[in-house]
């Protein structure tokens, strides 16, 4: 063999492995370049389904506080109905403390009082109600003036046992039925 056929034969499989080089080359290319719009498209359809996610996630959020912000504006409103109505109450009571009726129910109260606690009983009431309570108690009345709308408190002389029957006192005590009544 000569130096040129051996160049030339050299050169020949040099020549052949880059081919082979360079198809590996392509092959693993186009390989990568599938494996990568793959990967590139499974990360869009994941990105997609976490956005919708947490859009529906946010959408709930906010239809459920929106619900809660209503929720809280009816009750508020309830509320404040609840109690216009009884402020309103308590002026009928007050005004009713003016009625012809008034000193009768005075009367009933004193004998209930009379009857829970015994004939021996302190009564107090009213600024305005002291002359139709000093009629009606006589020498039980204590003419010590208390805040109320209306009708009286009694006790026993020694202060152990009260009974209250103040329009105030009876409209608390039933106010949960009250409010039931009013909504």
């Amino acid at each position: 063999m000569t130096l040129e056929s051996l160049v030339e034969e050299i050169r020949r499989k040099g020549e052949a492995e880059l081919l082979a080089v360079e198809q590996a080359r392509a092959v693993e290319e186009e390989r990568v370049a599938k494996e990568r719009d793959q990967r590139v498209a499974e990360i869009q359809a994941q990105s997609a389904h976490a956005t919708e996610l947490e859009a529906a996630r946010e959408h709930a959020q906010r239809i459920a506080a929106a619900k809660l912000a209503s929720r809280k504006l009816l009750y508020e409103a309830r509320e404040a109905r609840l109690e216009s109505a009884l402020r309103e109450t308590r002026d009928l009571l007050r005004e009713y403390t003016g009625s012809p009726a008034y000193p009768a129910v005075l009367r009933r109260m004193y004998v209930a009082a009379t009857e829970a606690l015994g004939k021996q009983v302190r009564v107090s009431g009213r600024a305005e109600d002291a002359a139709v309570l000093g009629r009606v108690v006589g020498r039980s009345f204590d003419p010590t003036p208390r805040q109320i709308l209306g009708g009286l408190i009694a006790e026993t002389p020694d202060g152990s046992r009260r009974l209250n029957l103040s329009f105030d006192e009876l409209l608390r005590l039933r106010e949960d039925k009250v409010r039931e009544l009013l909504s």
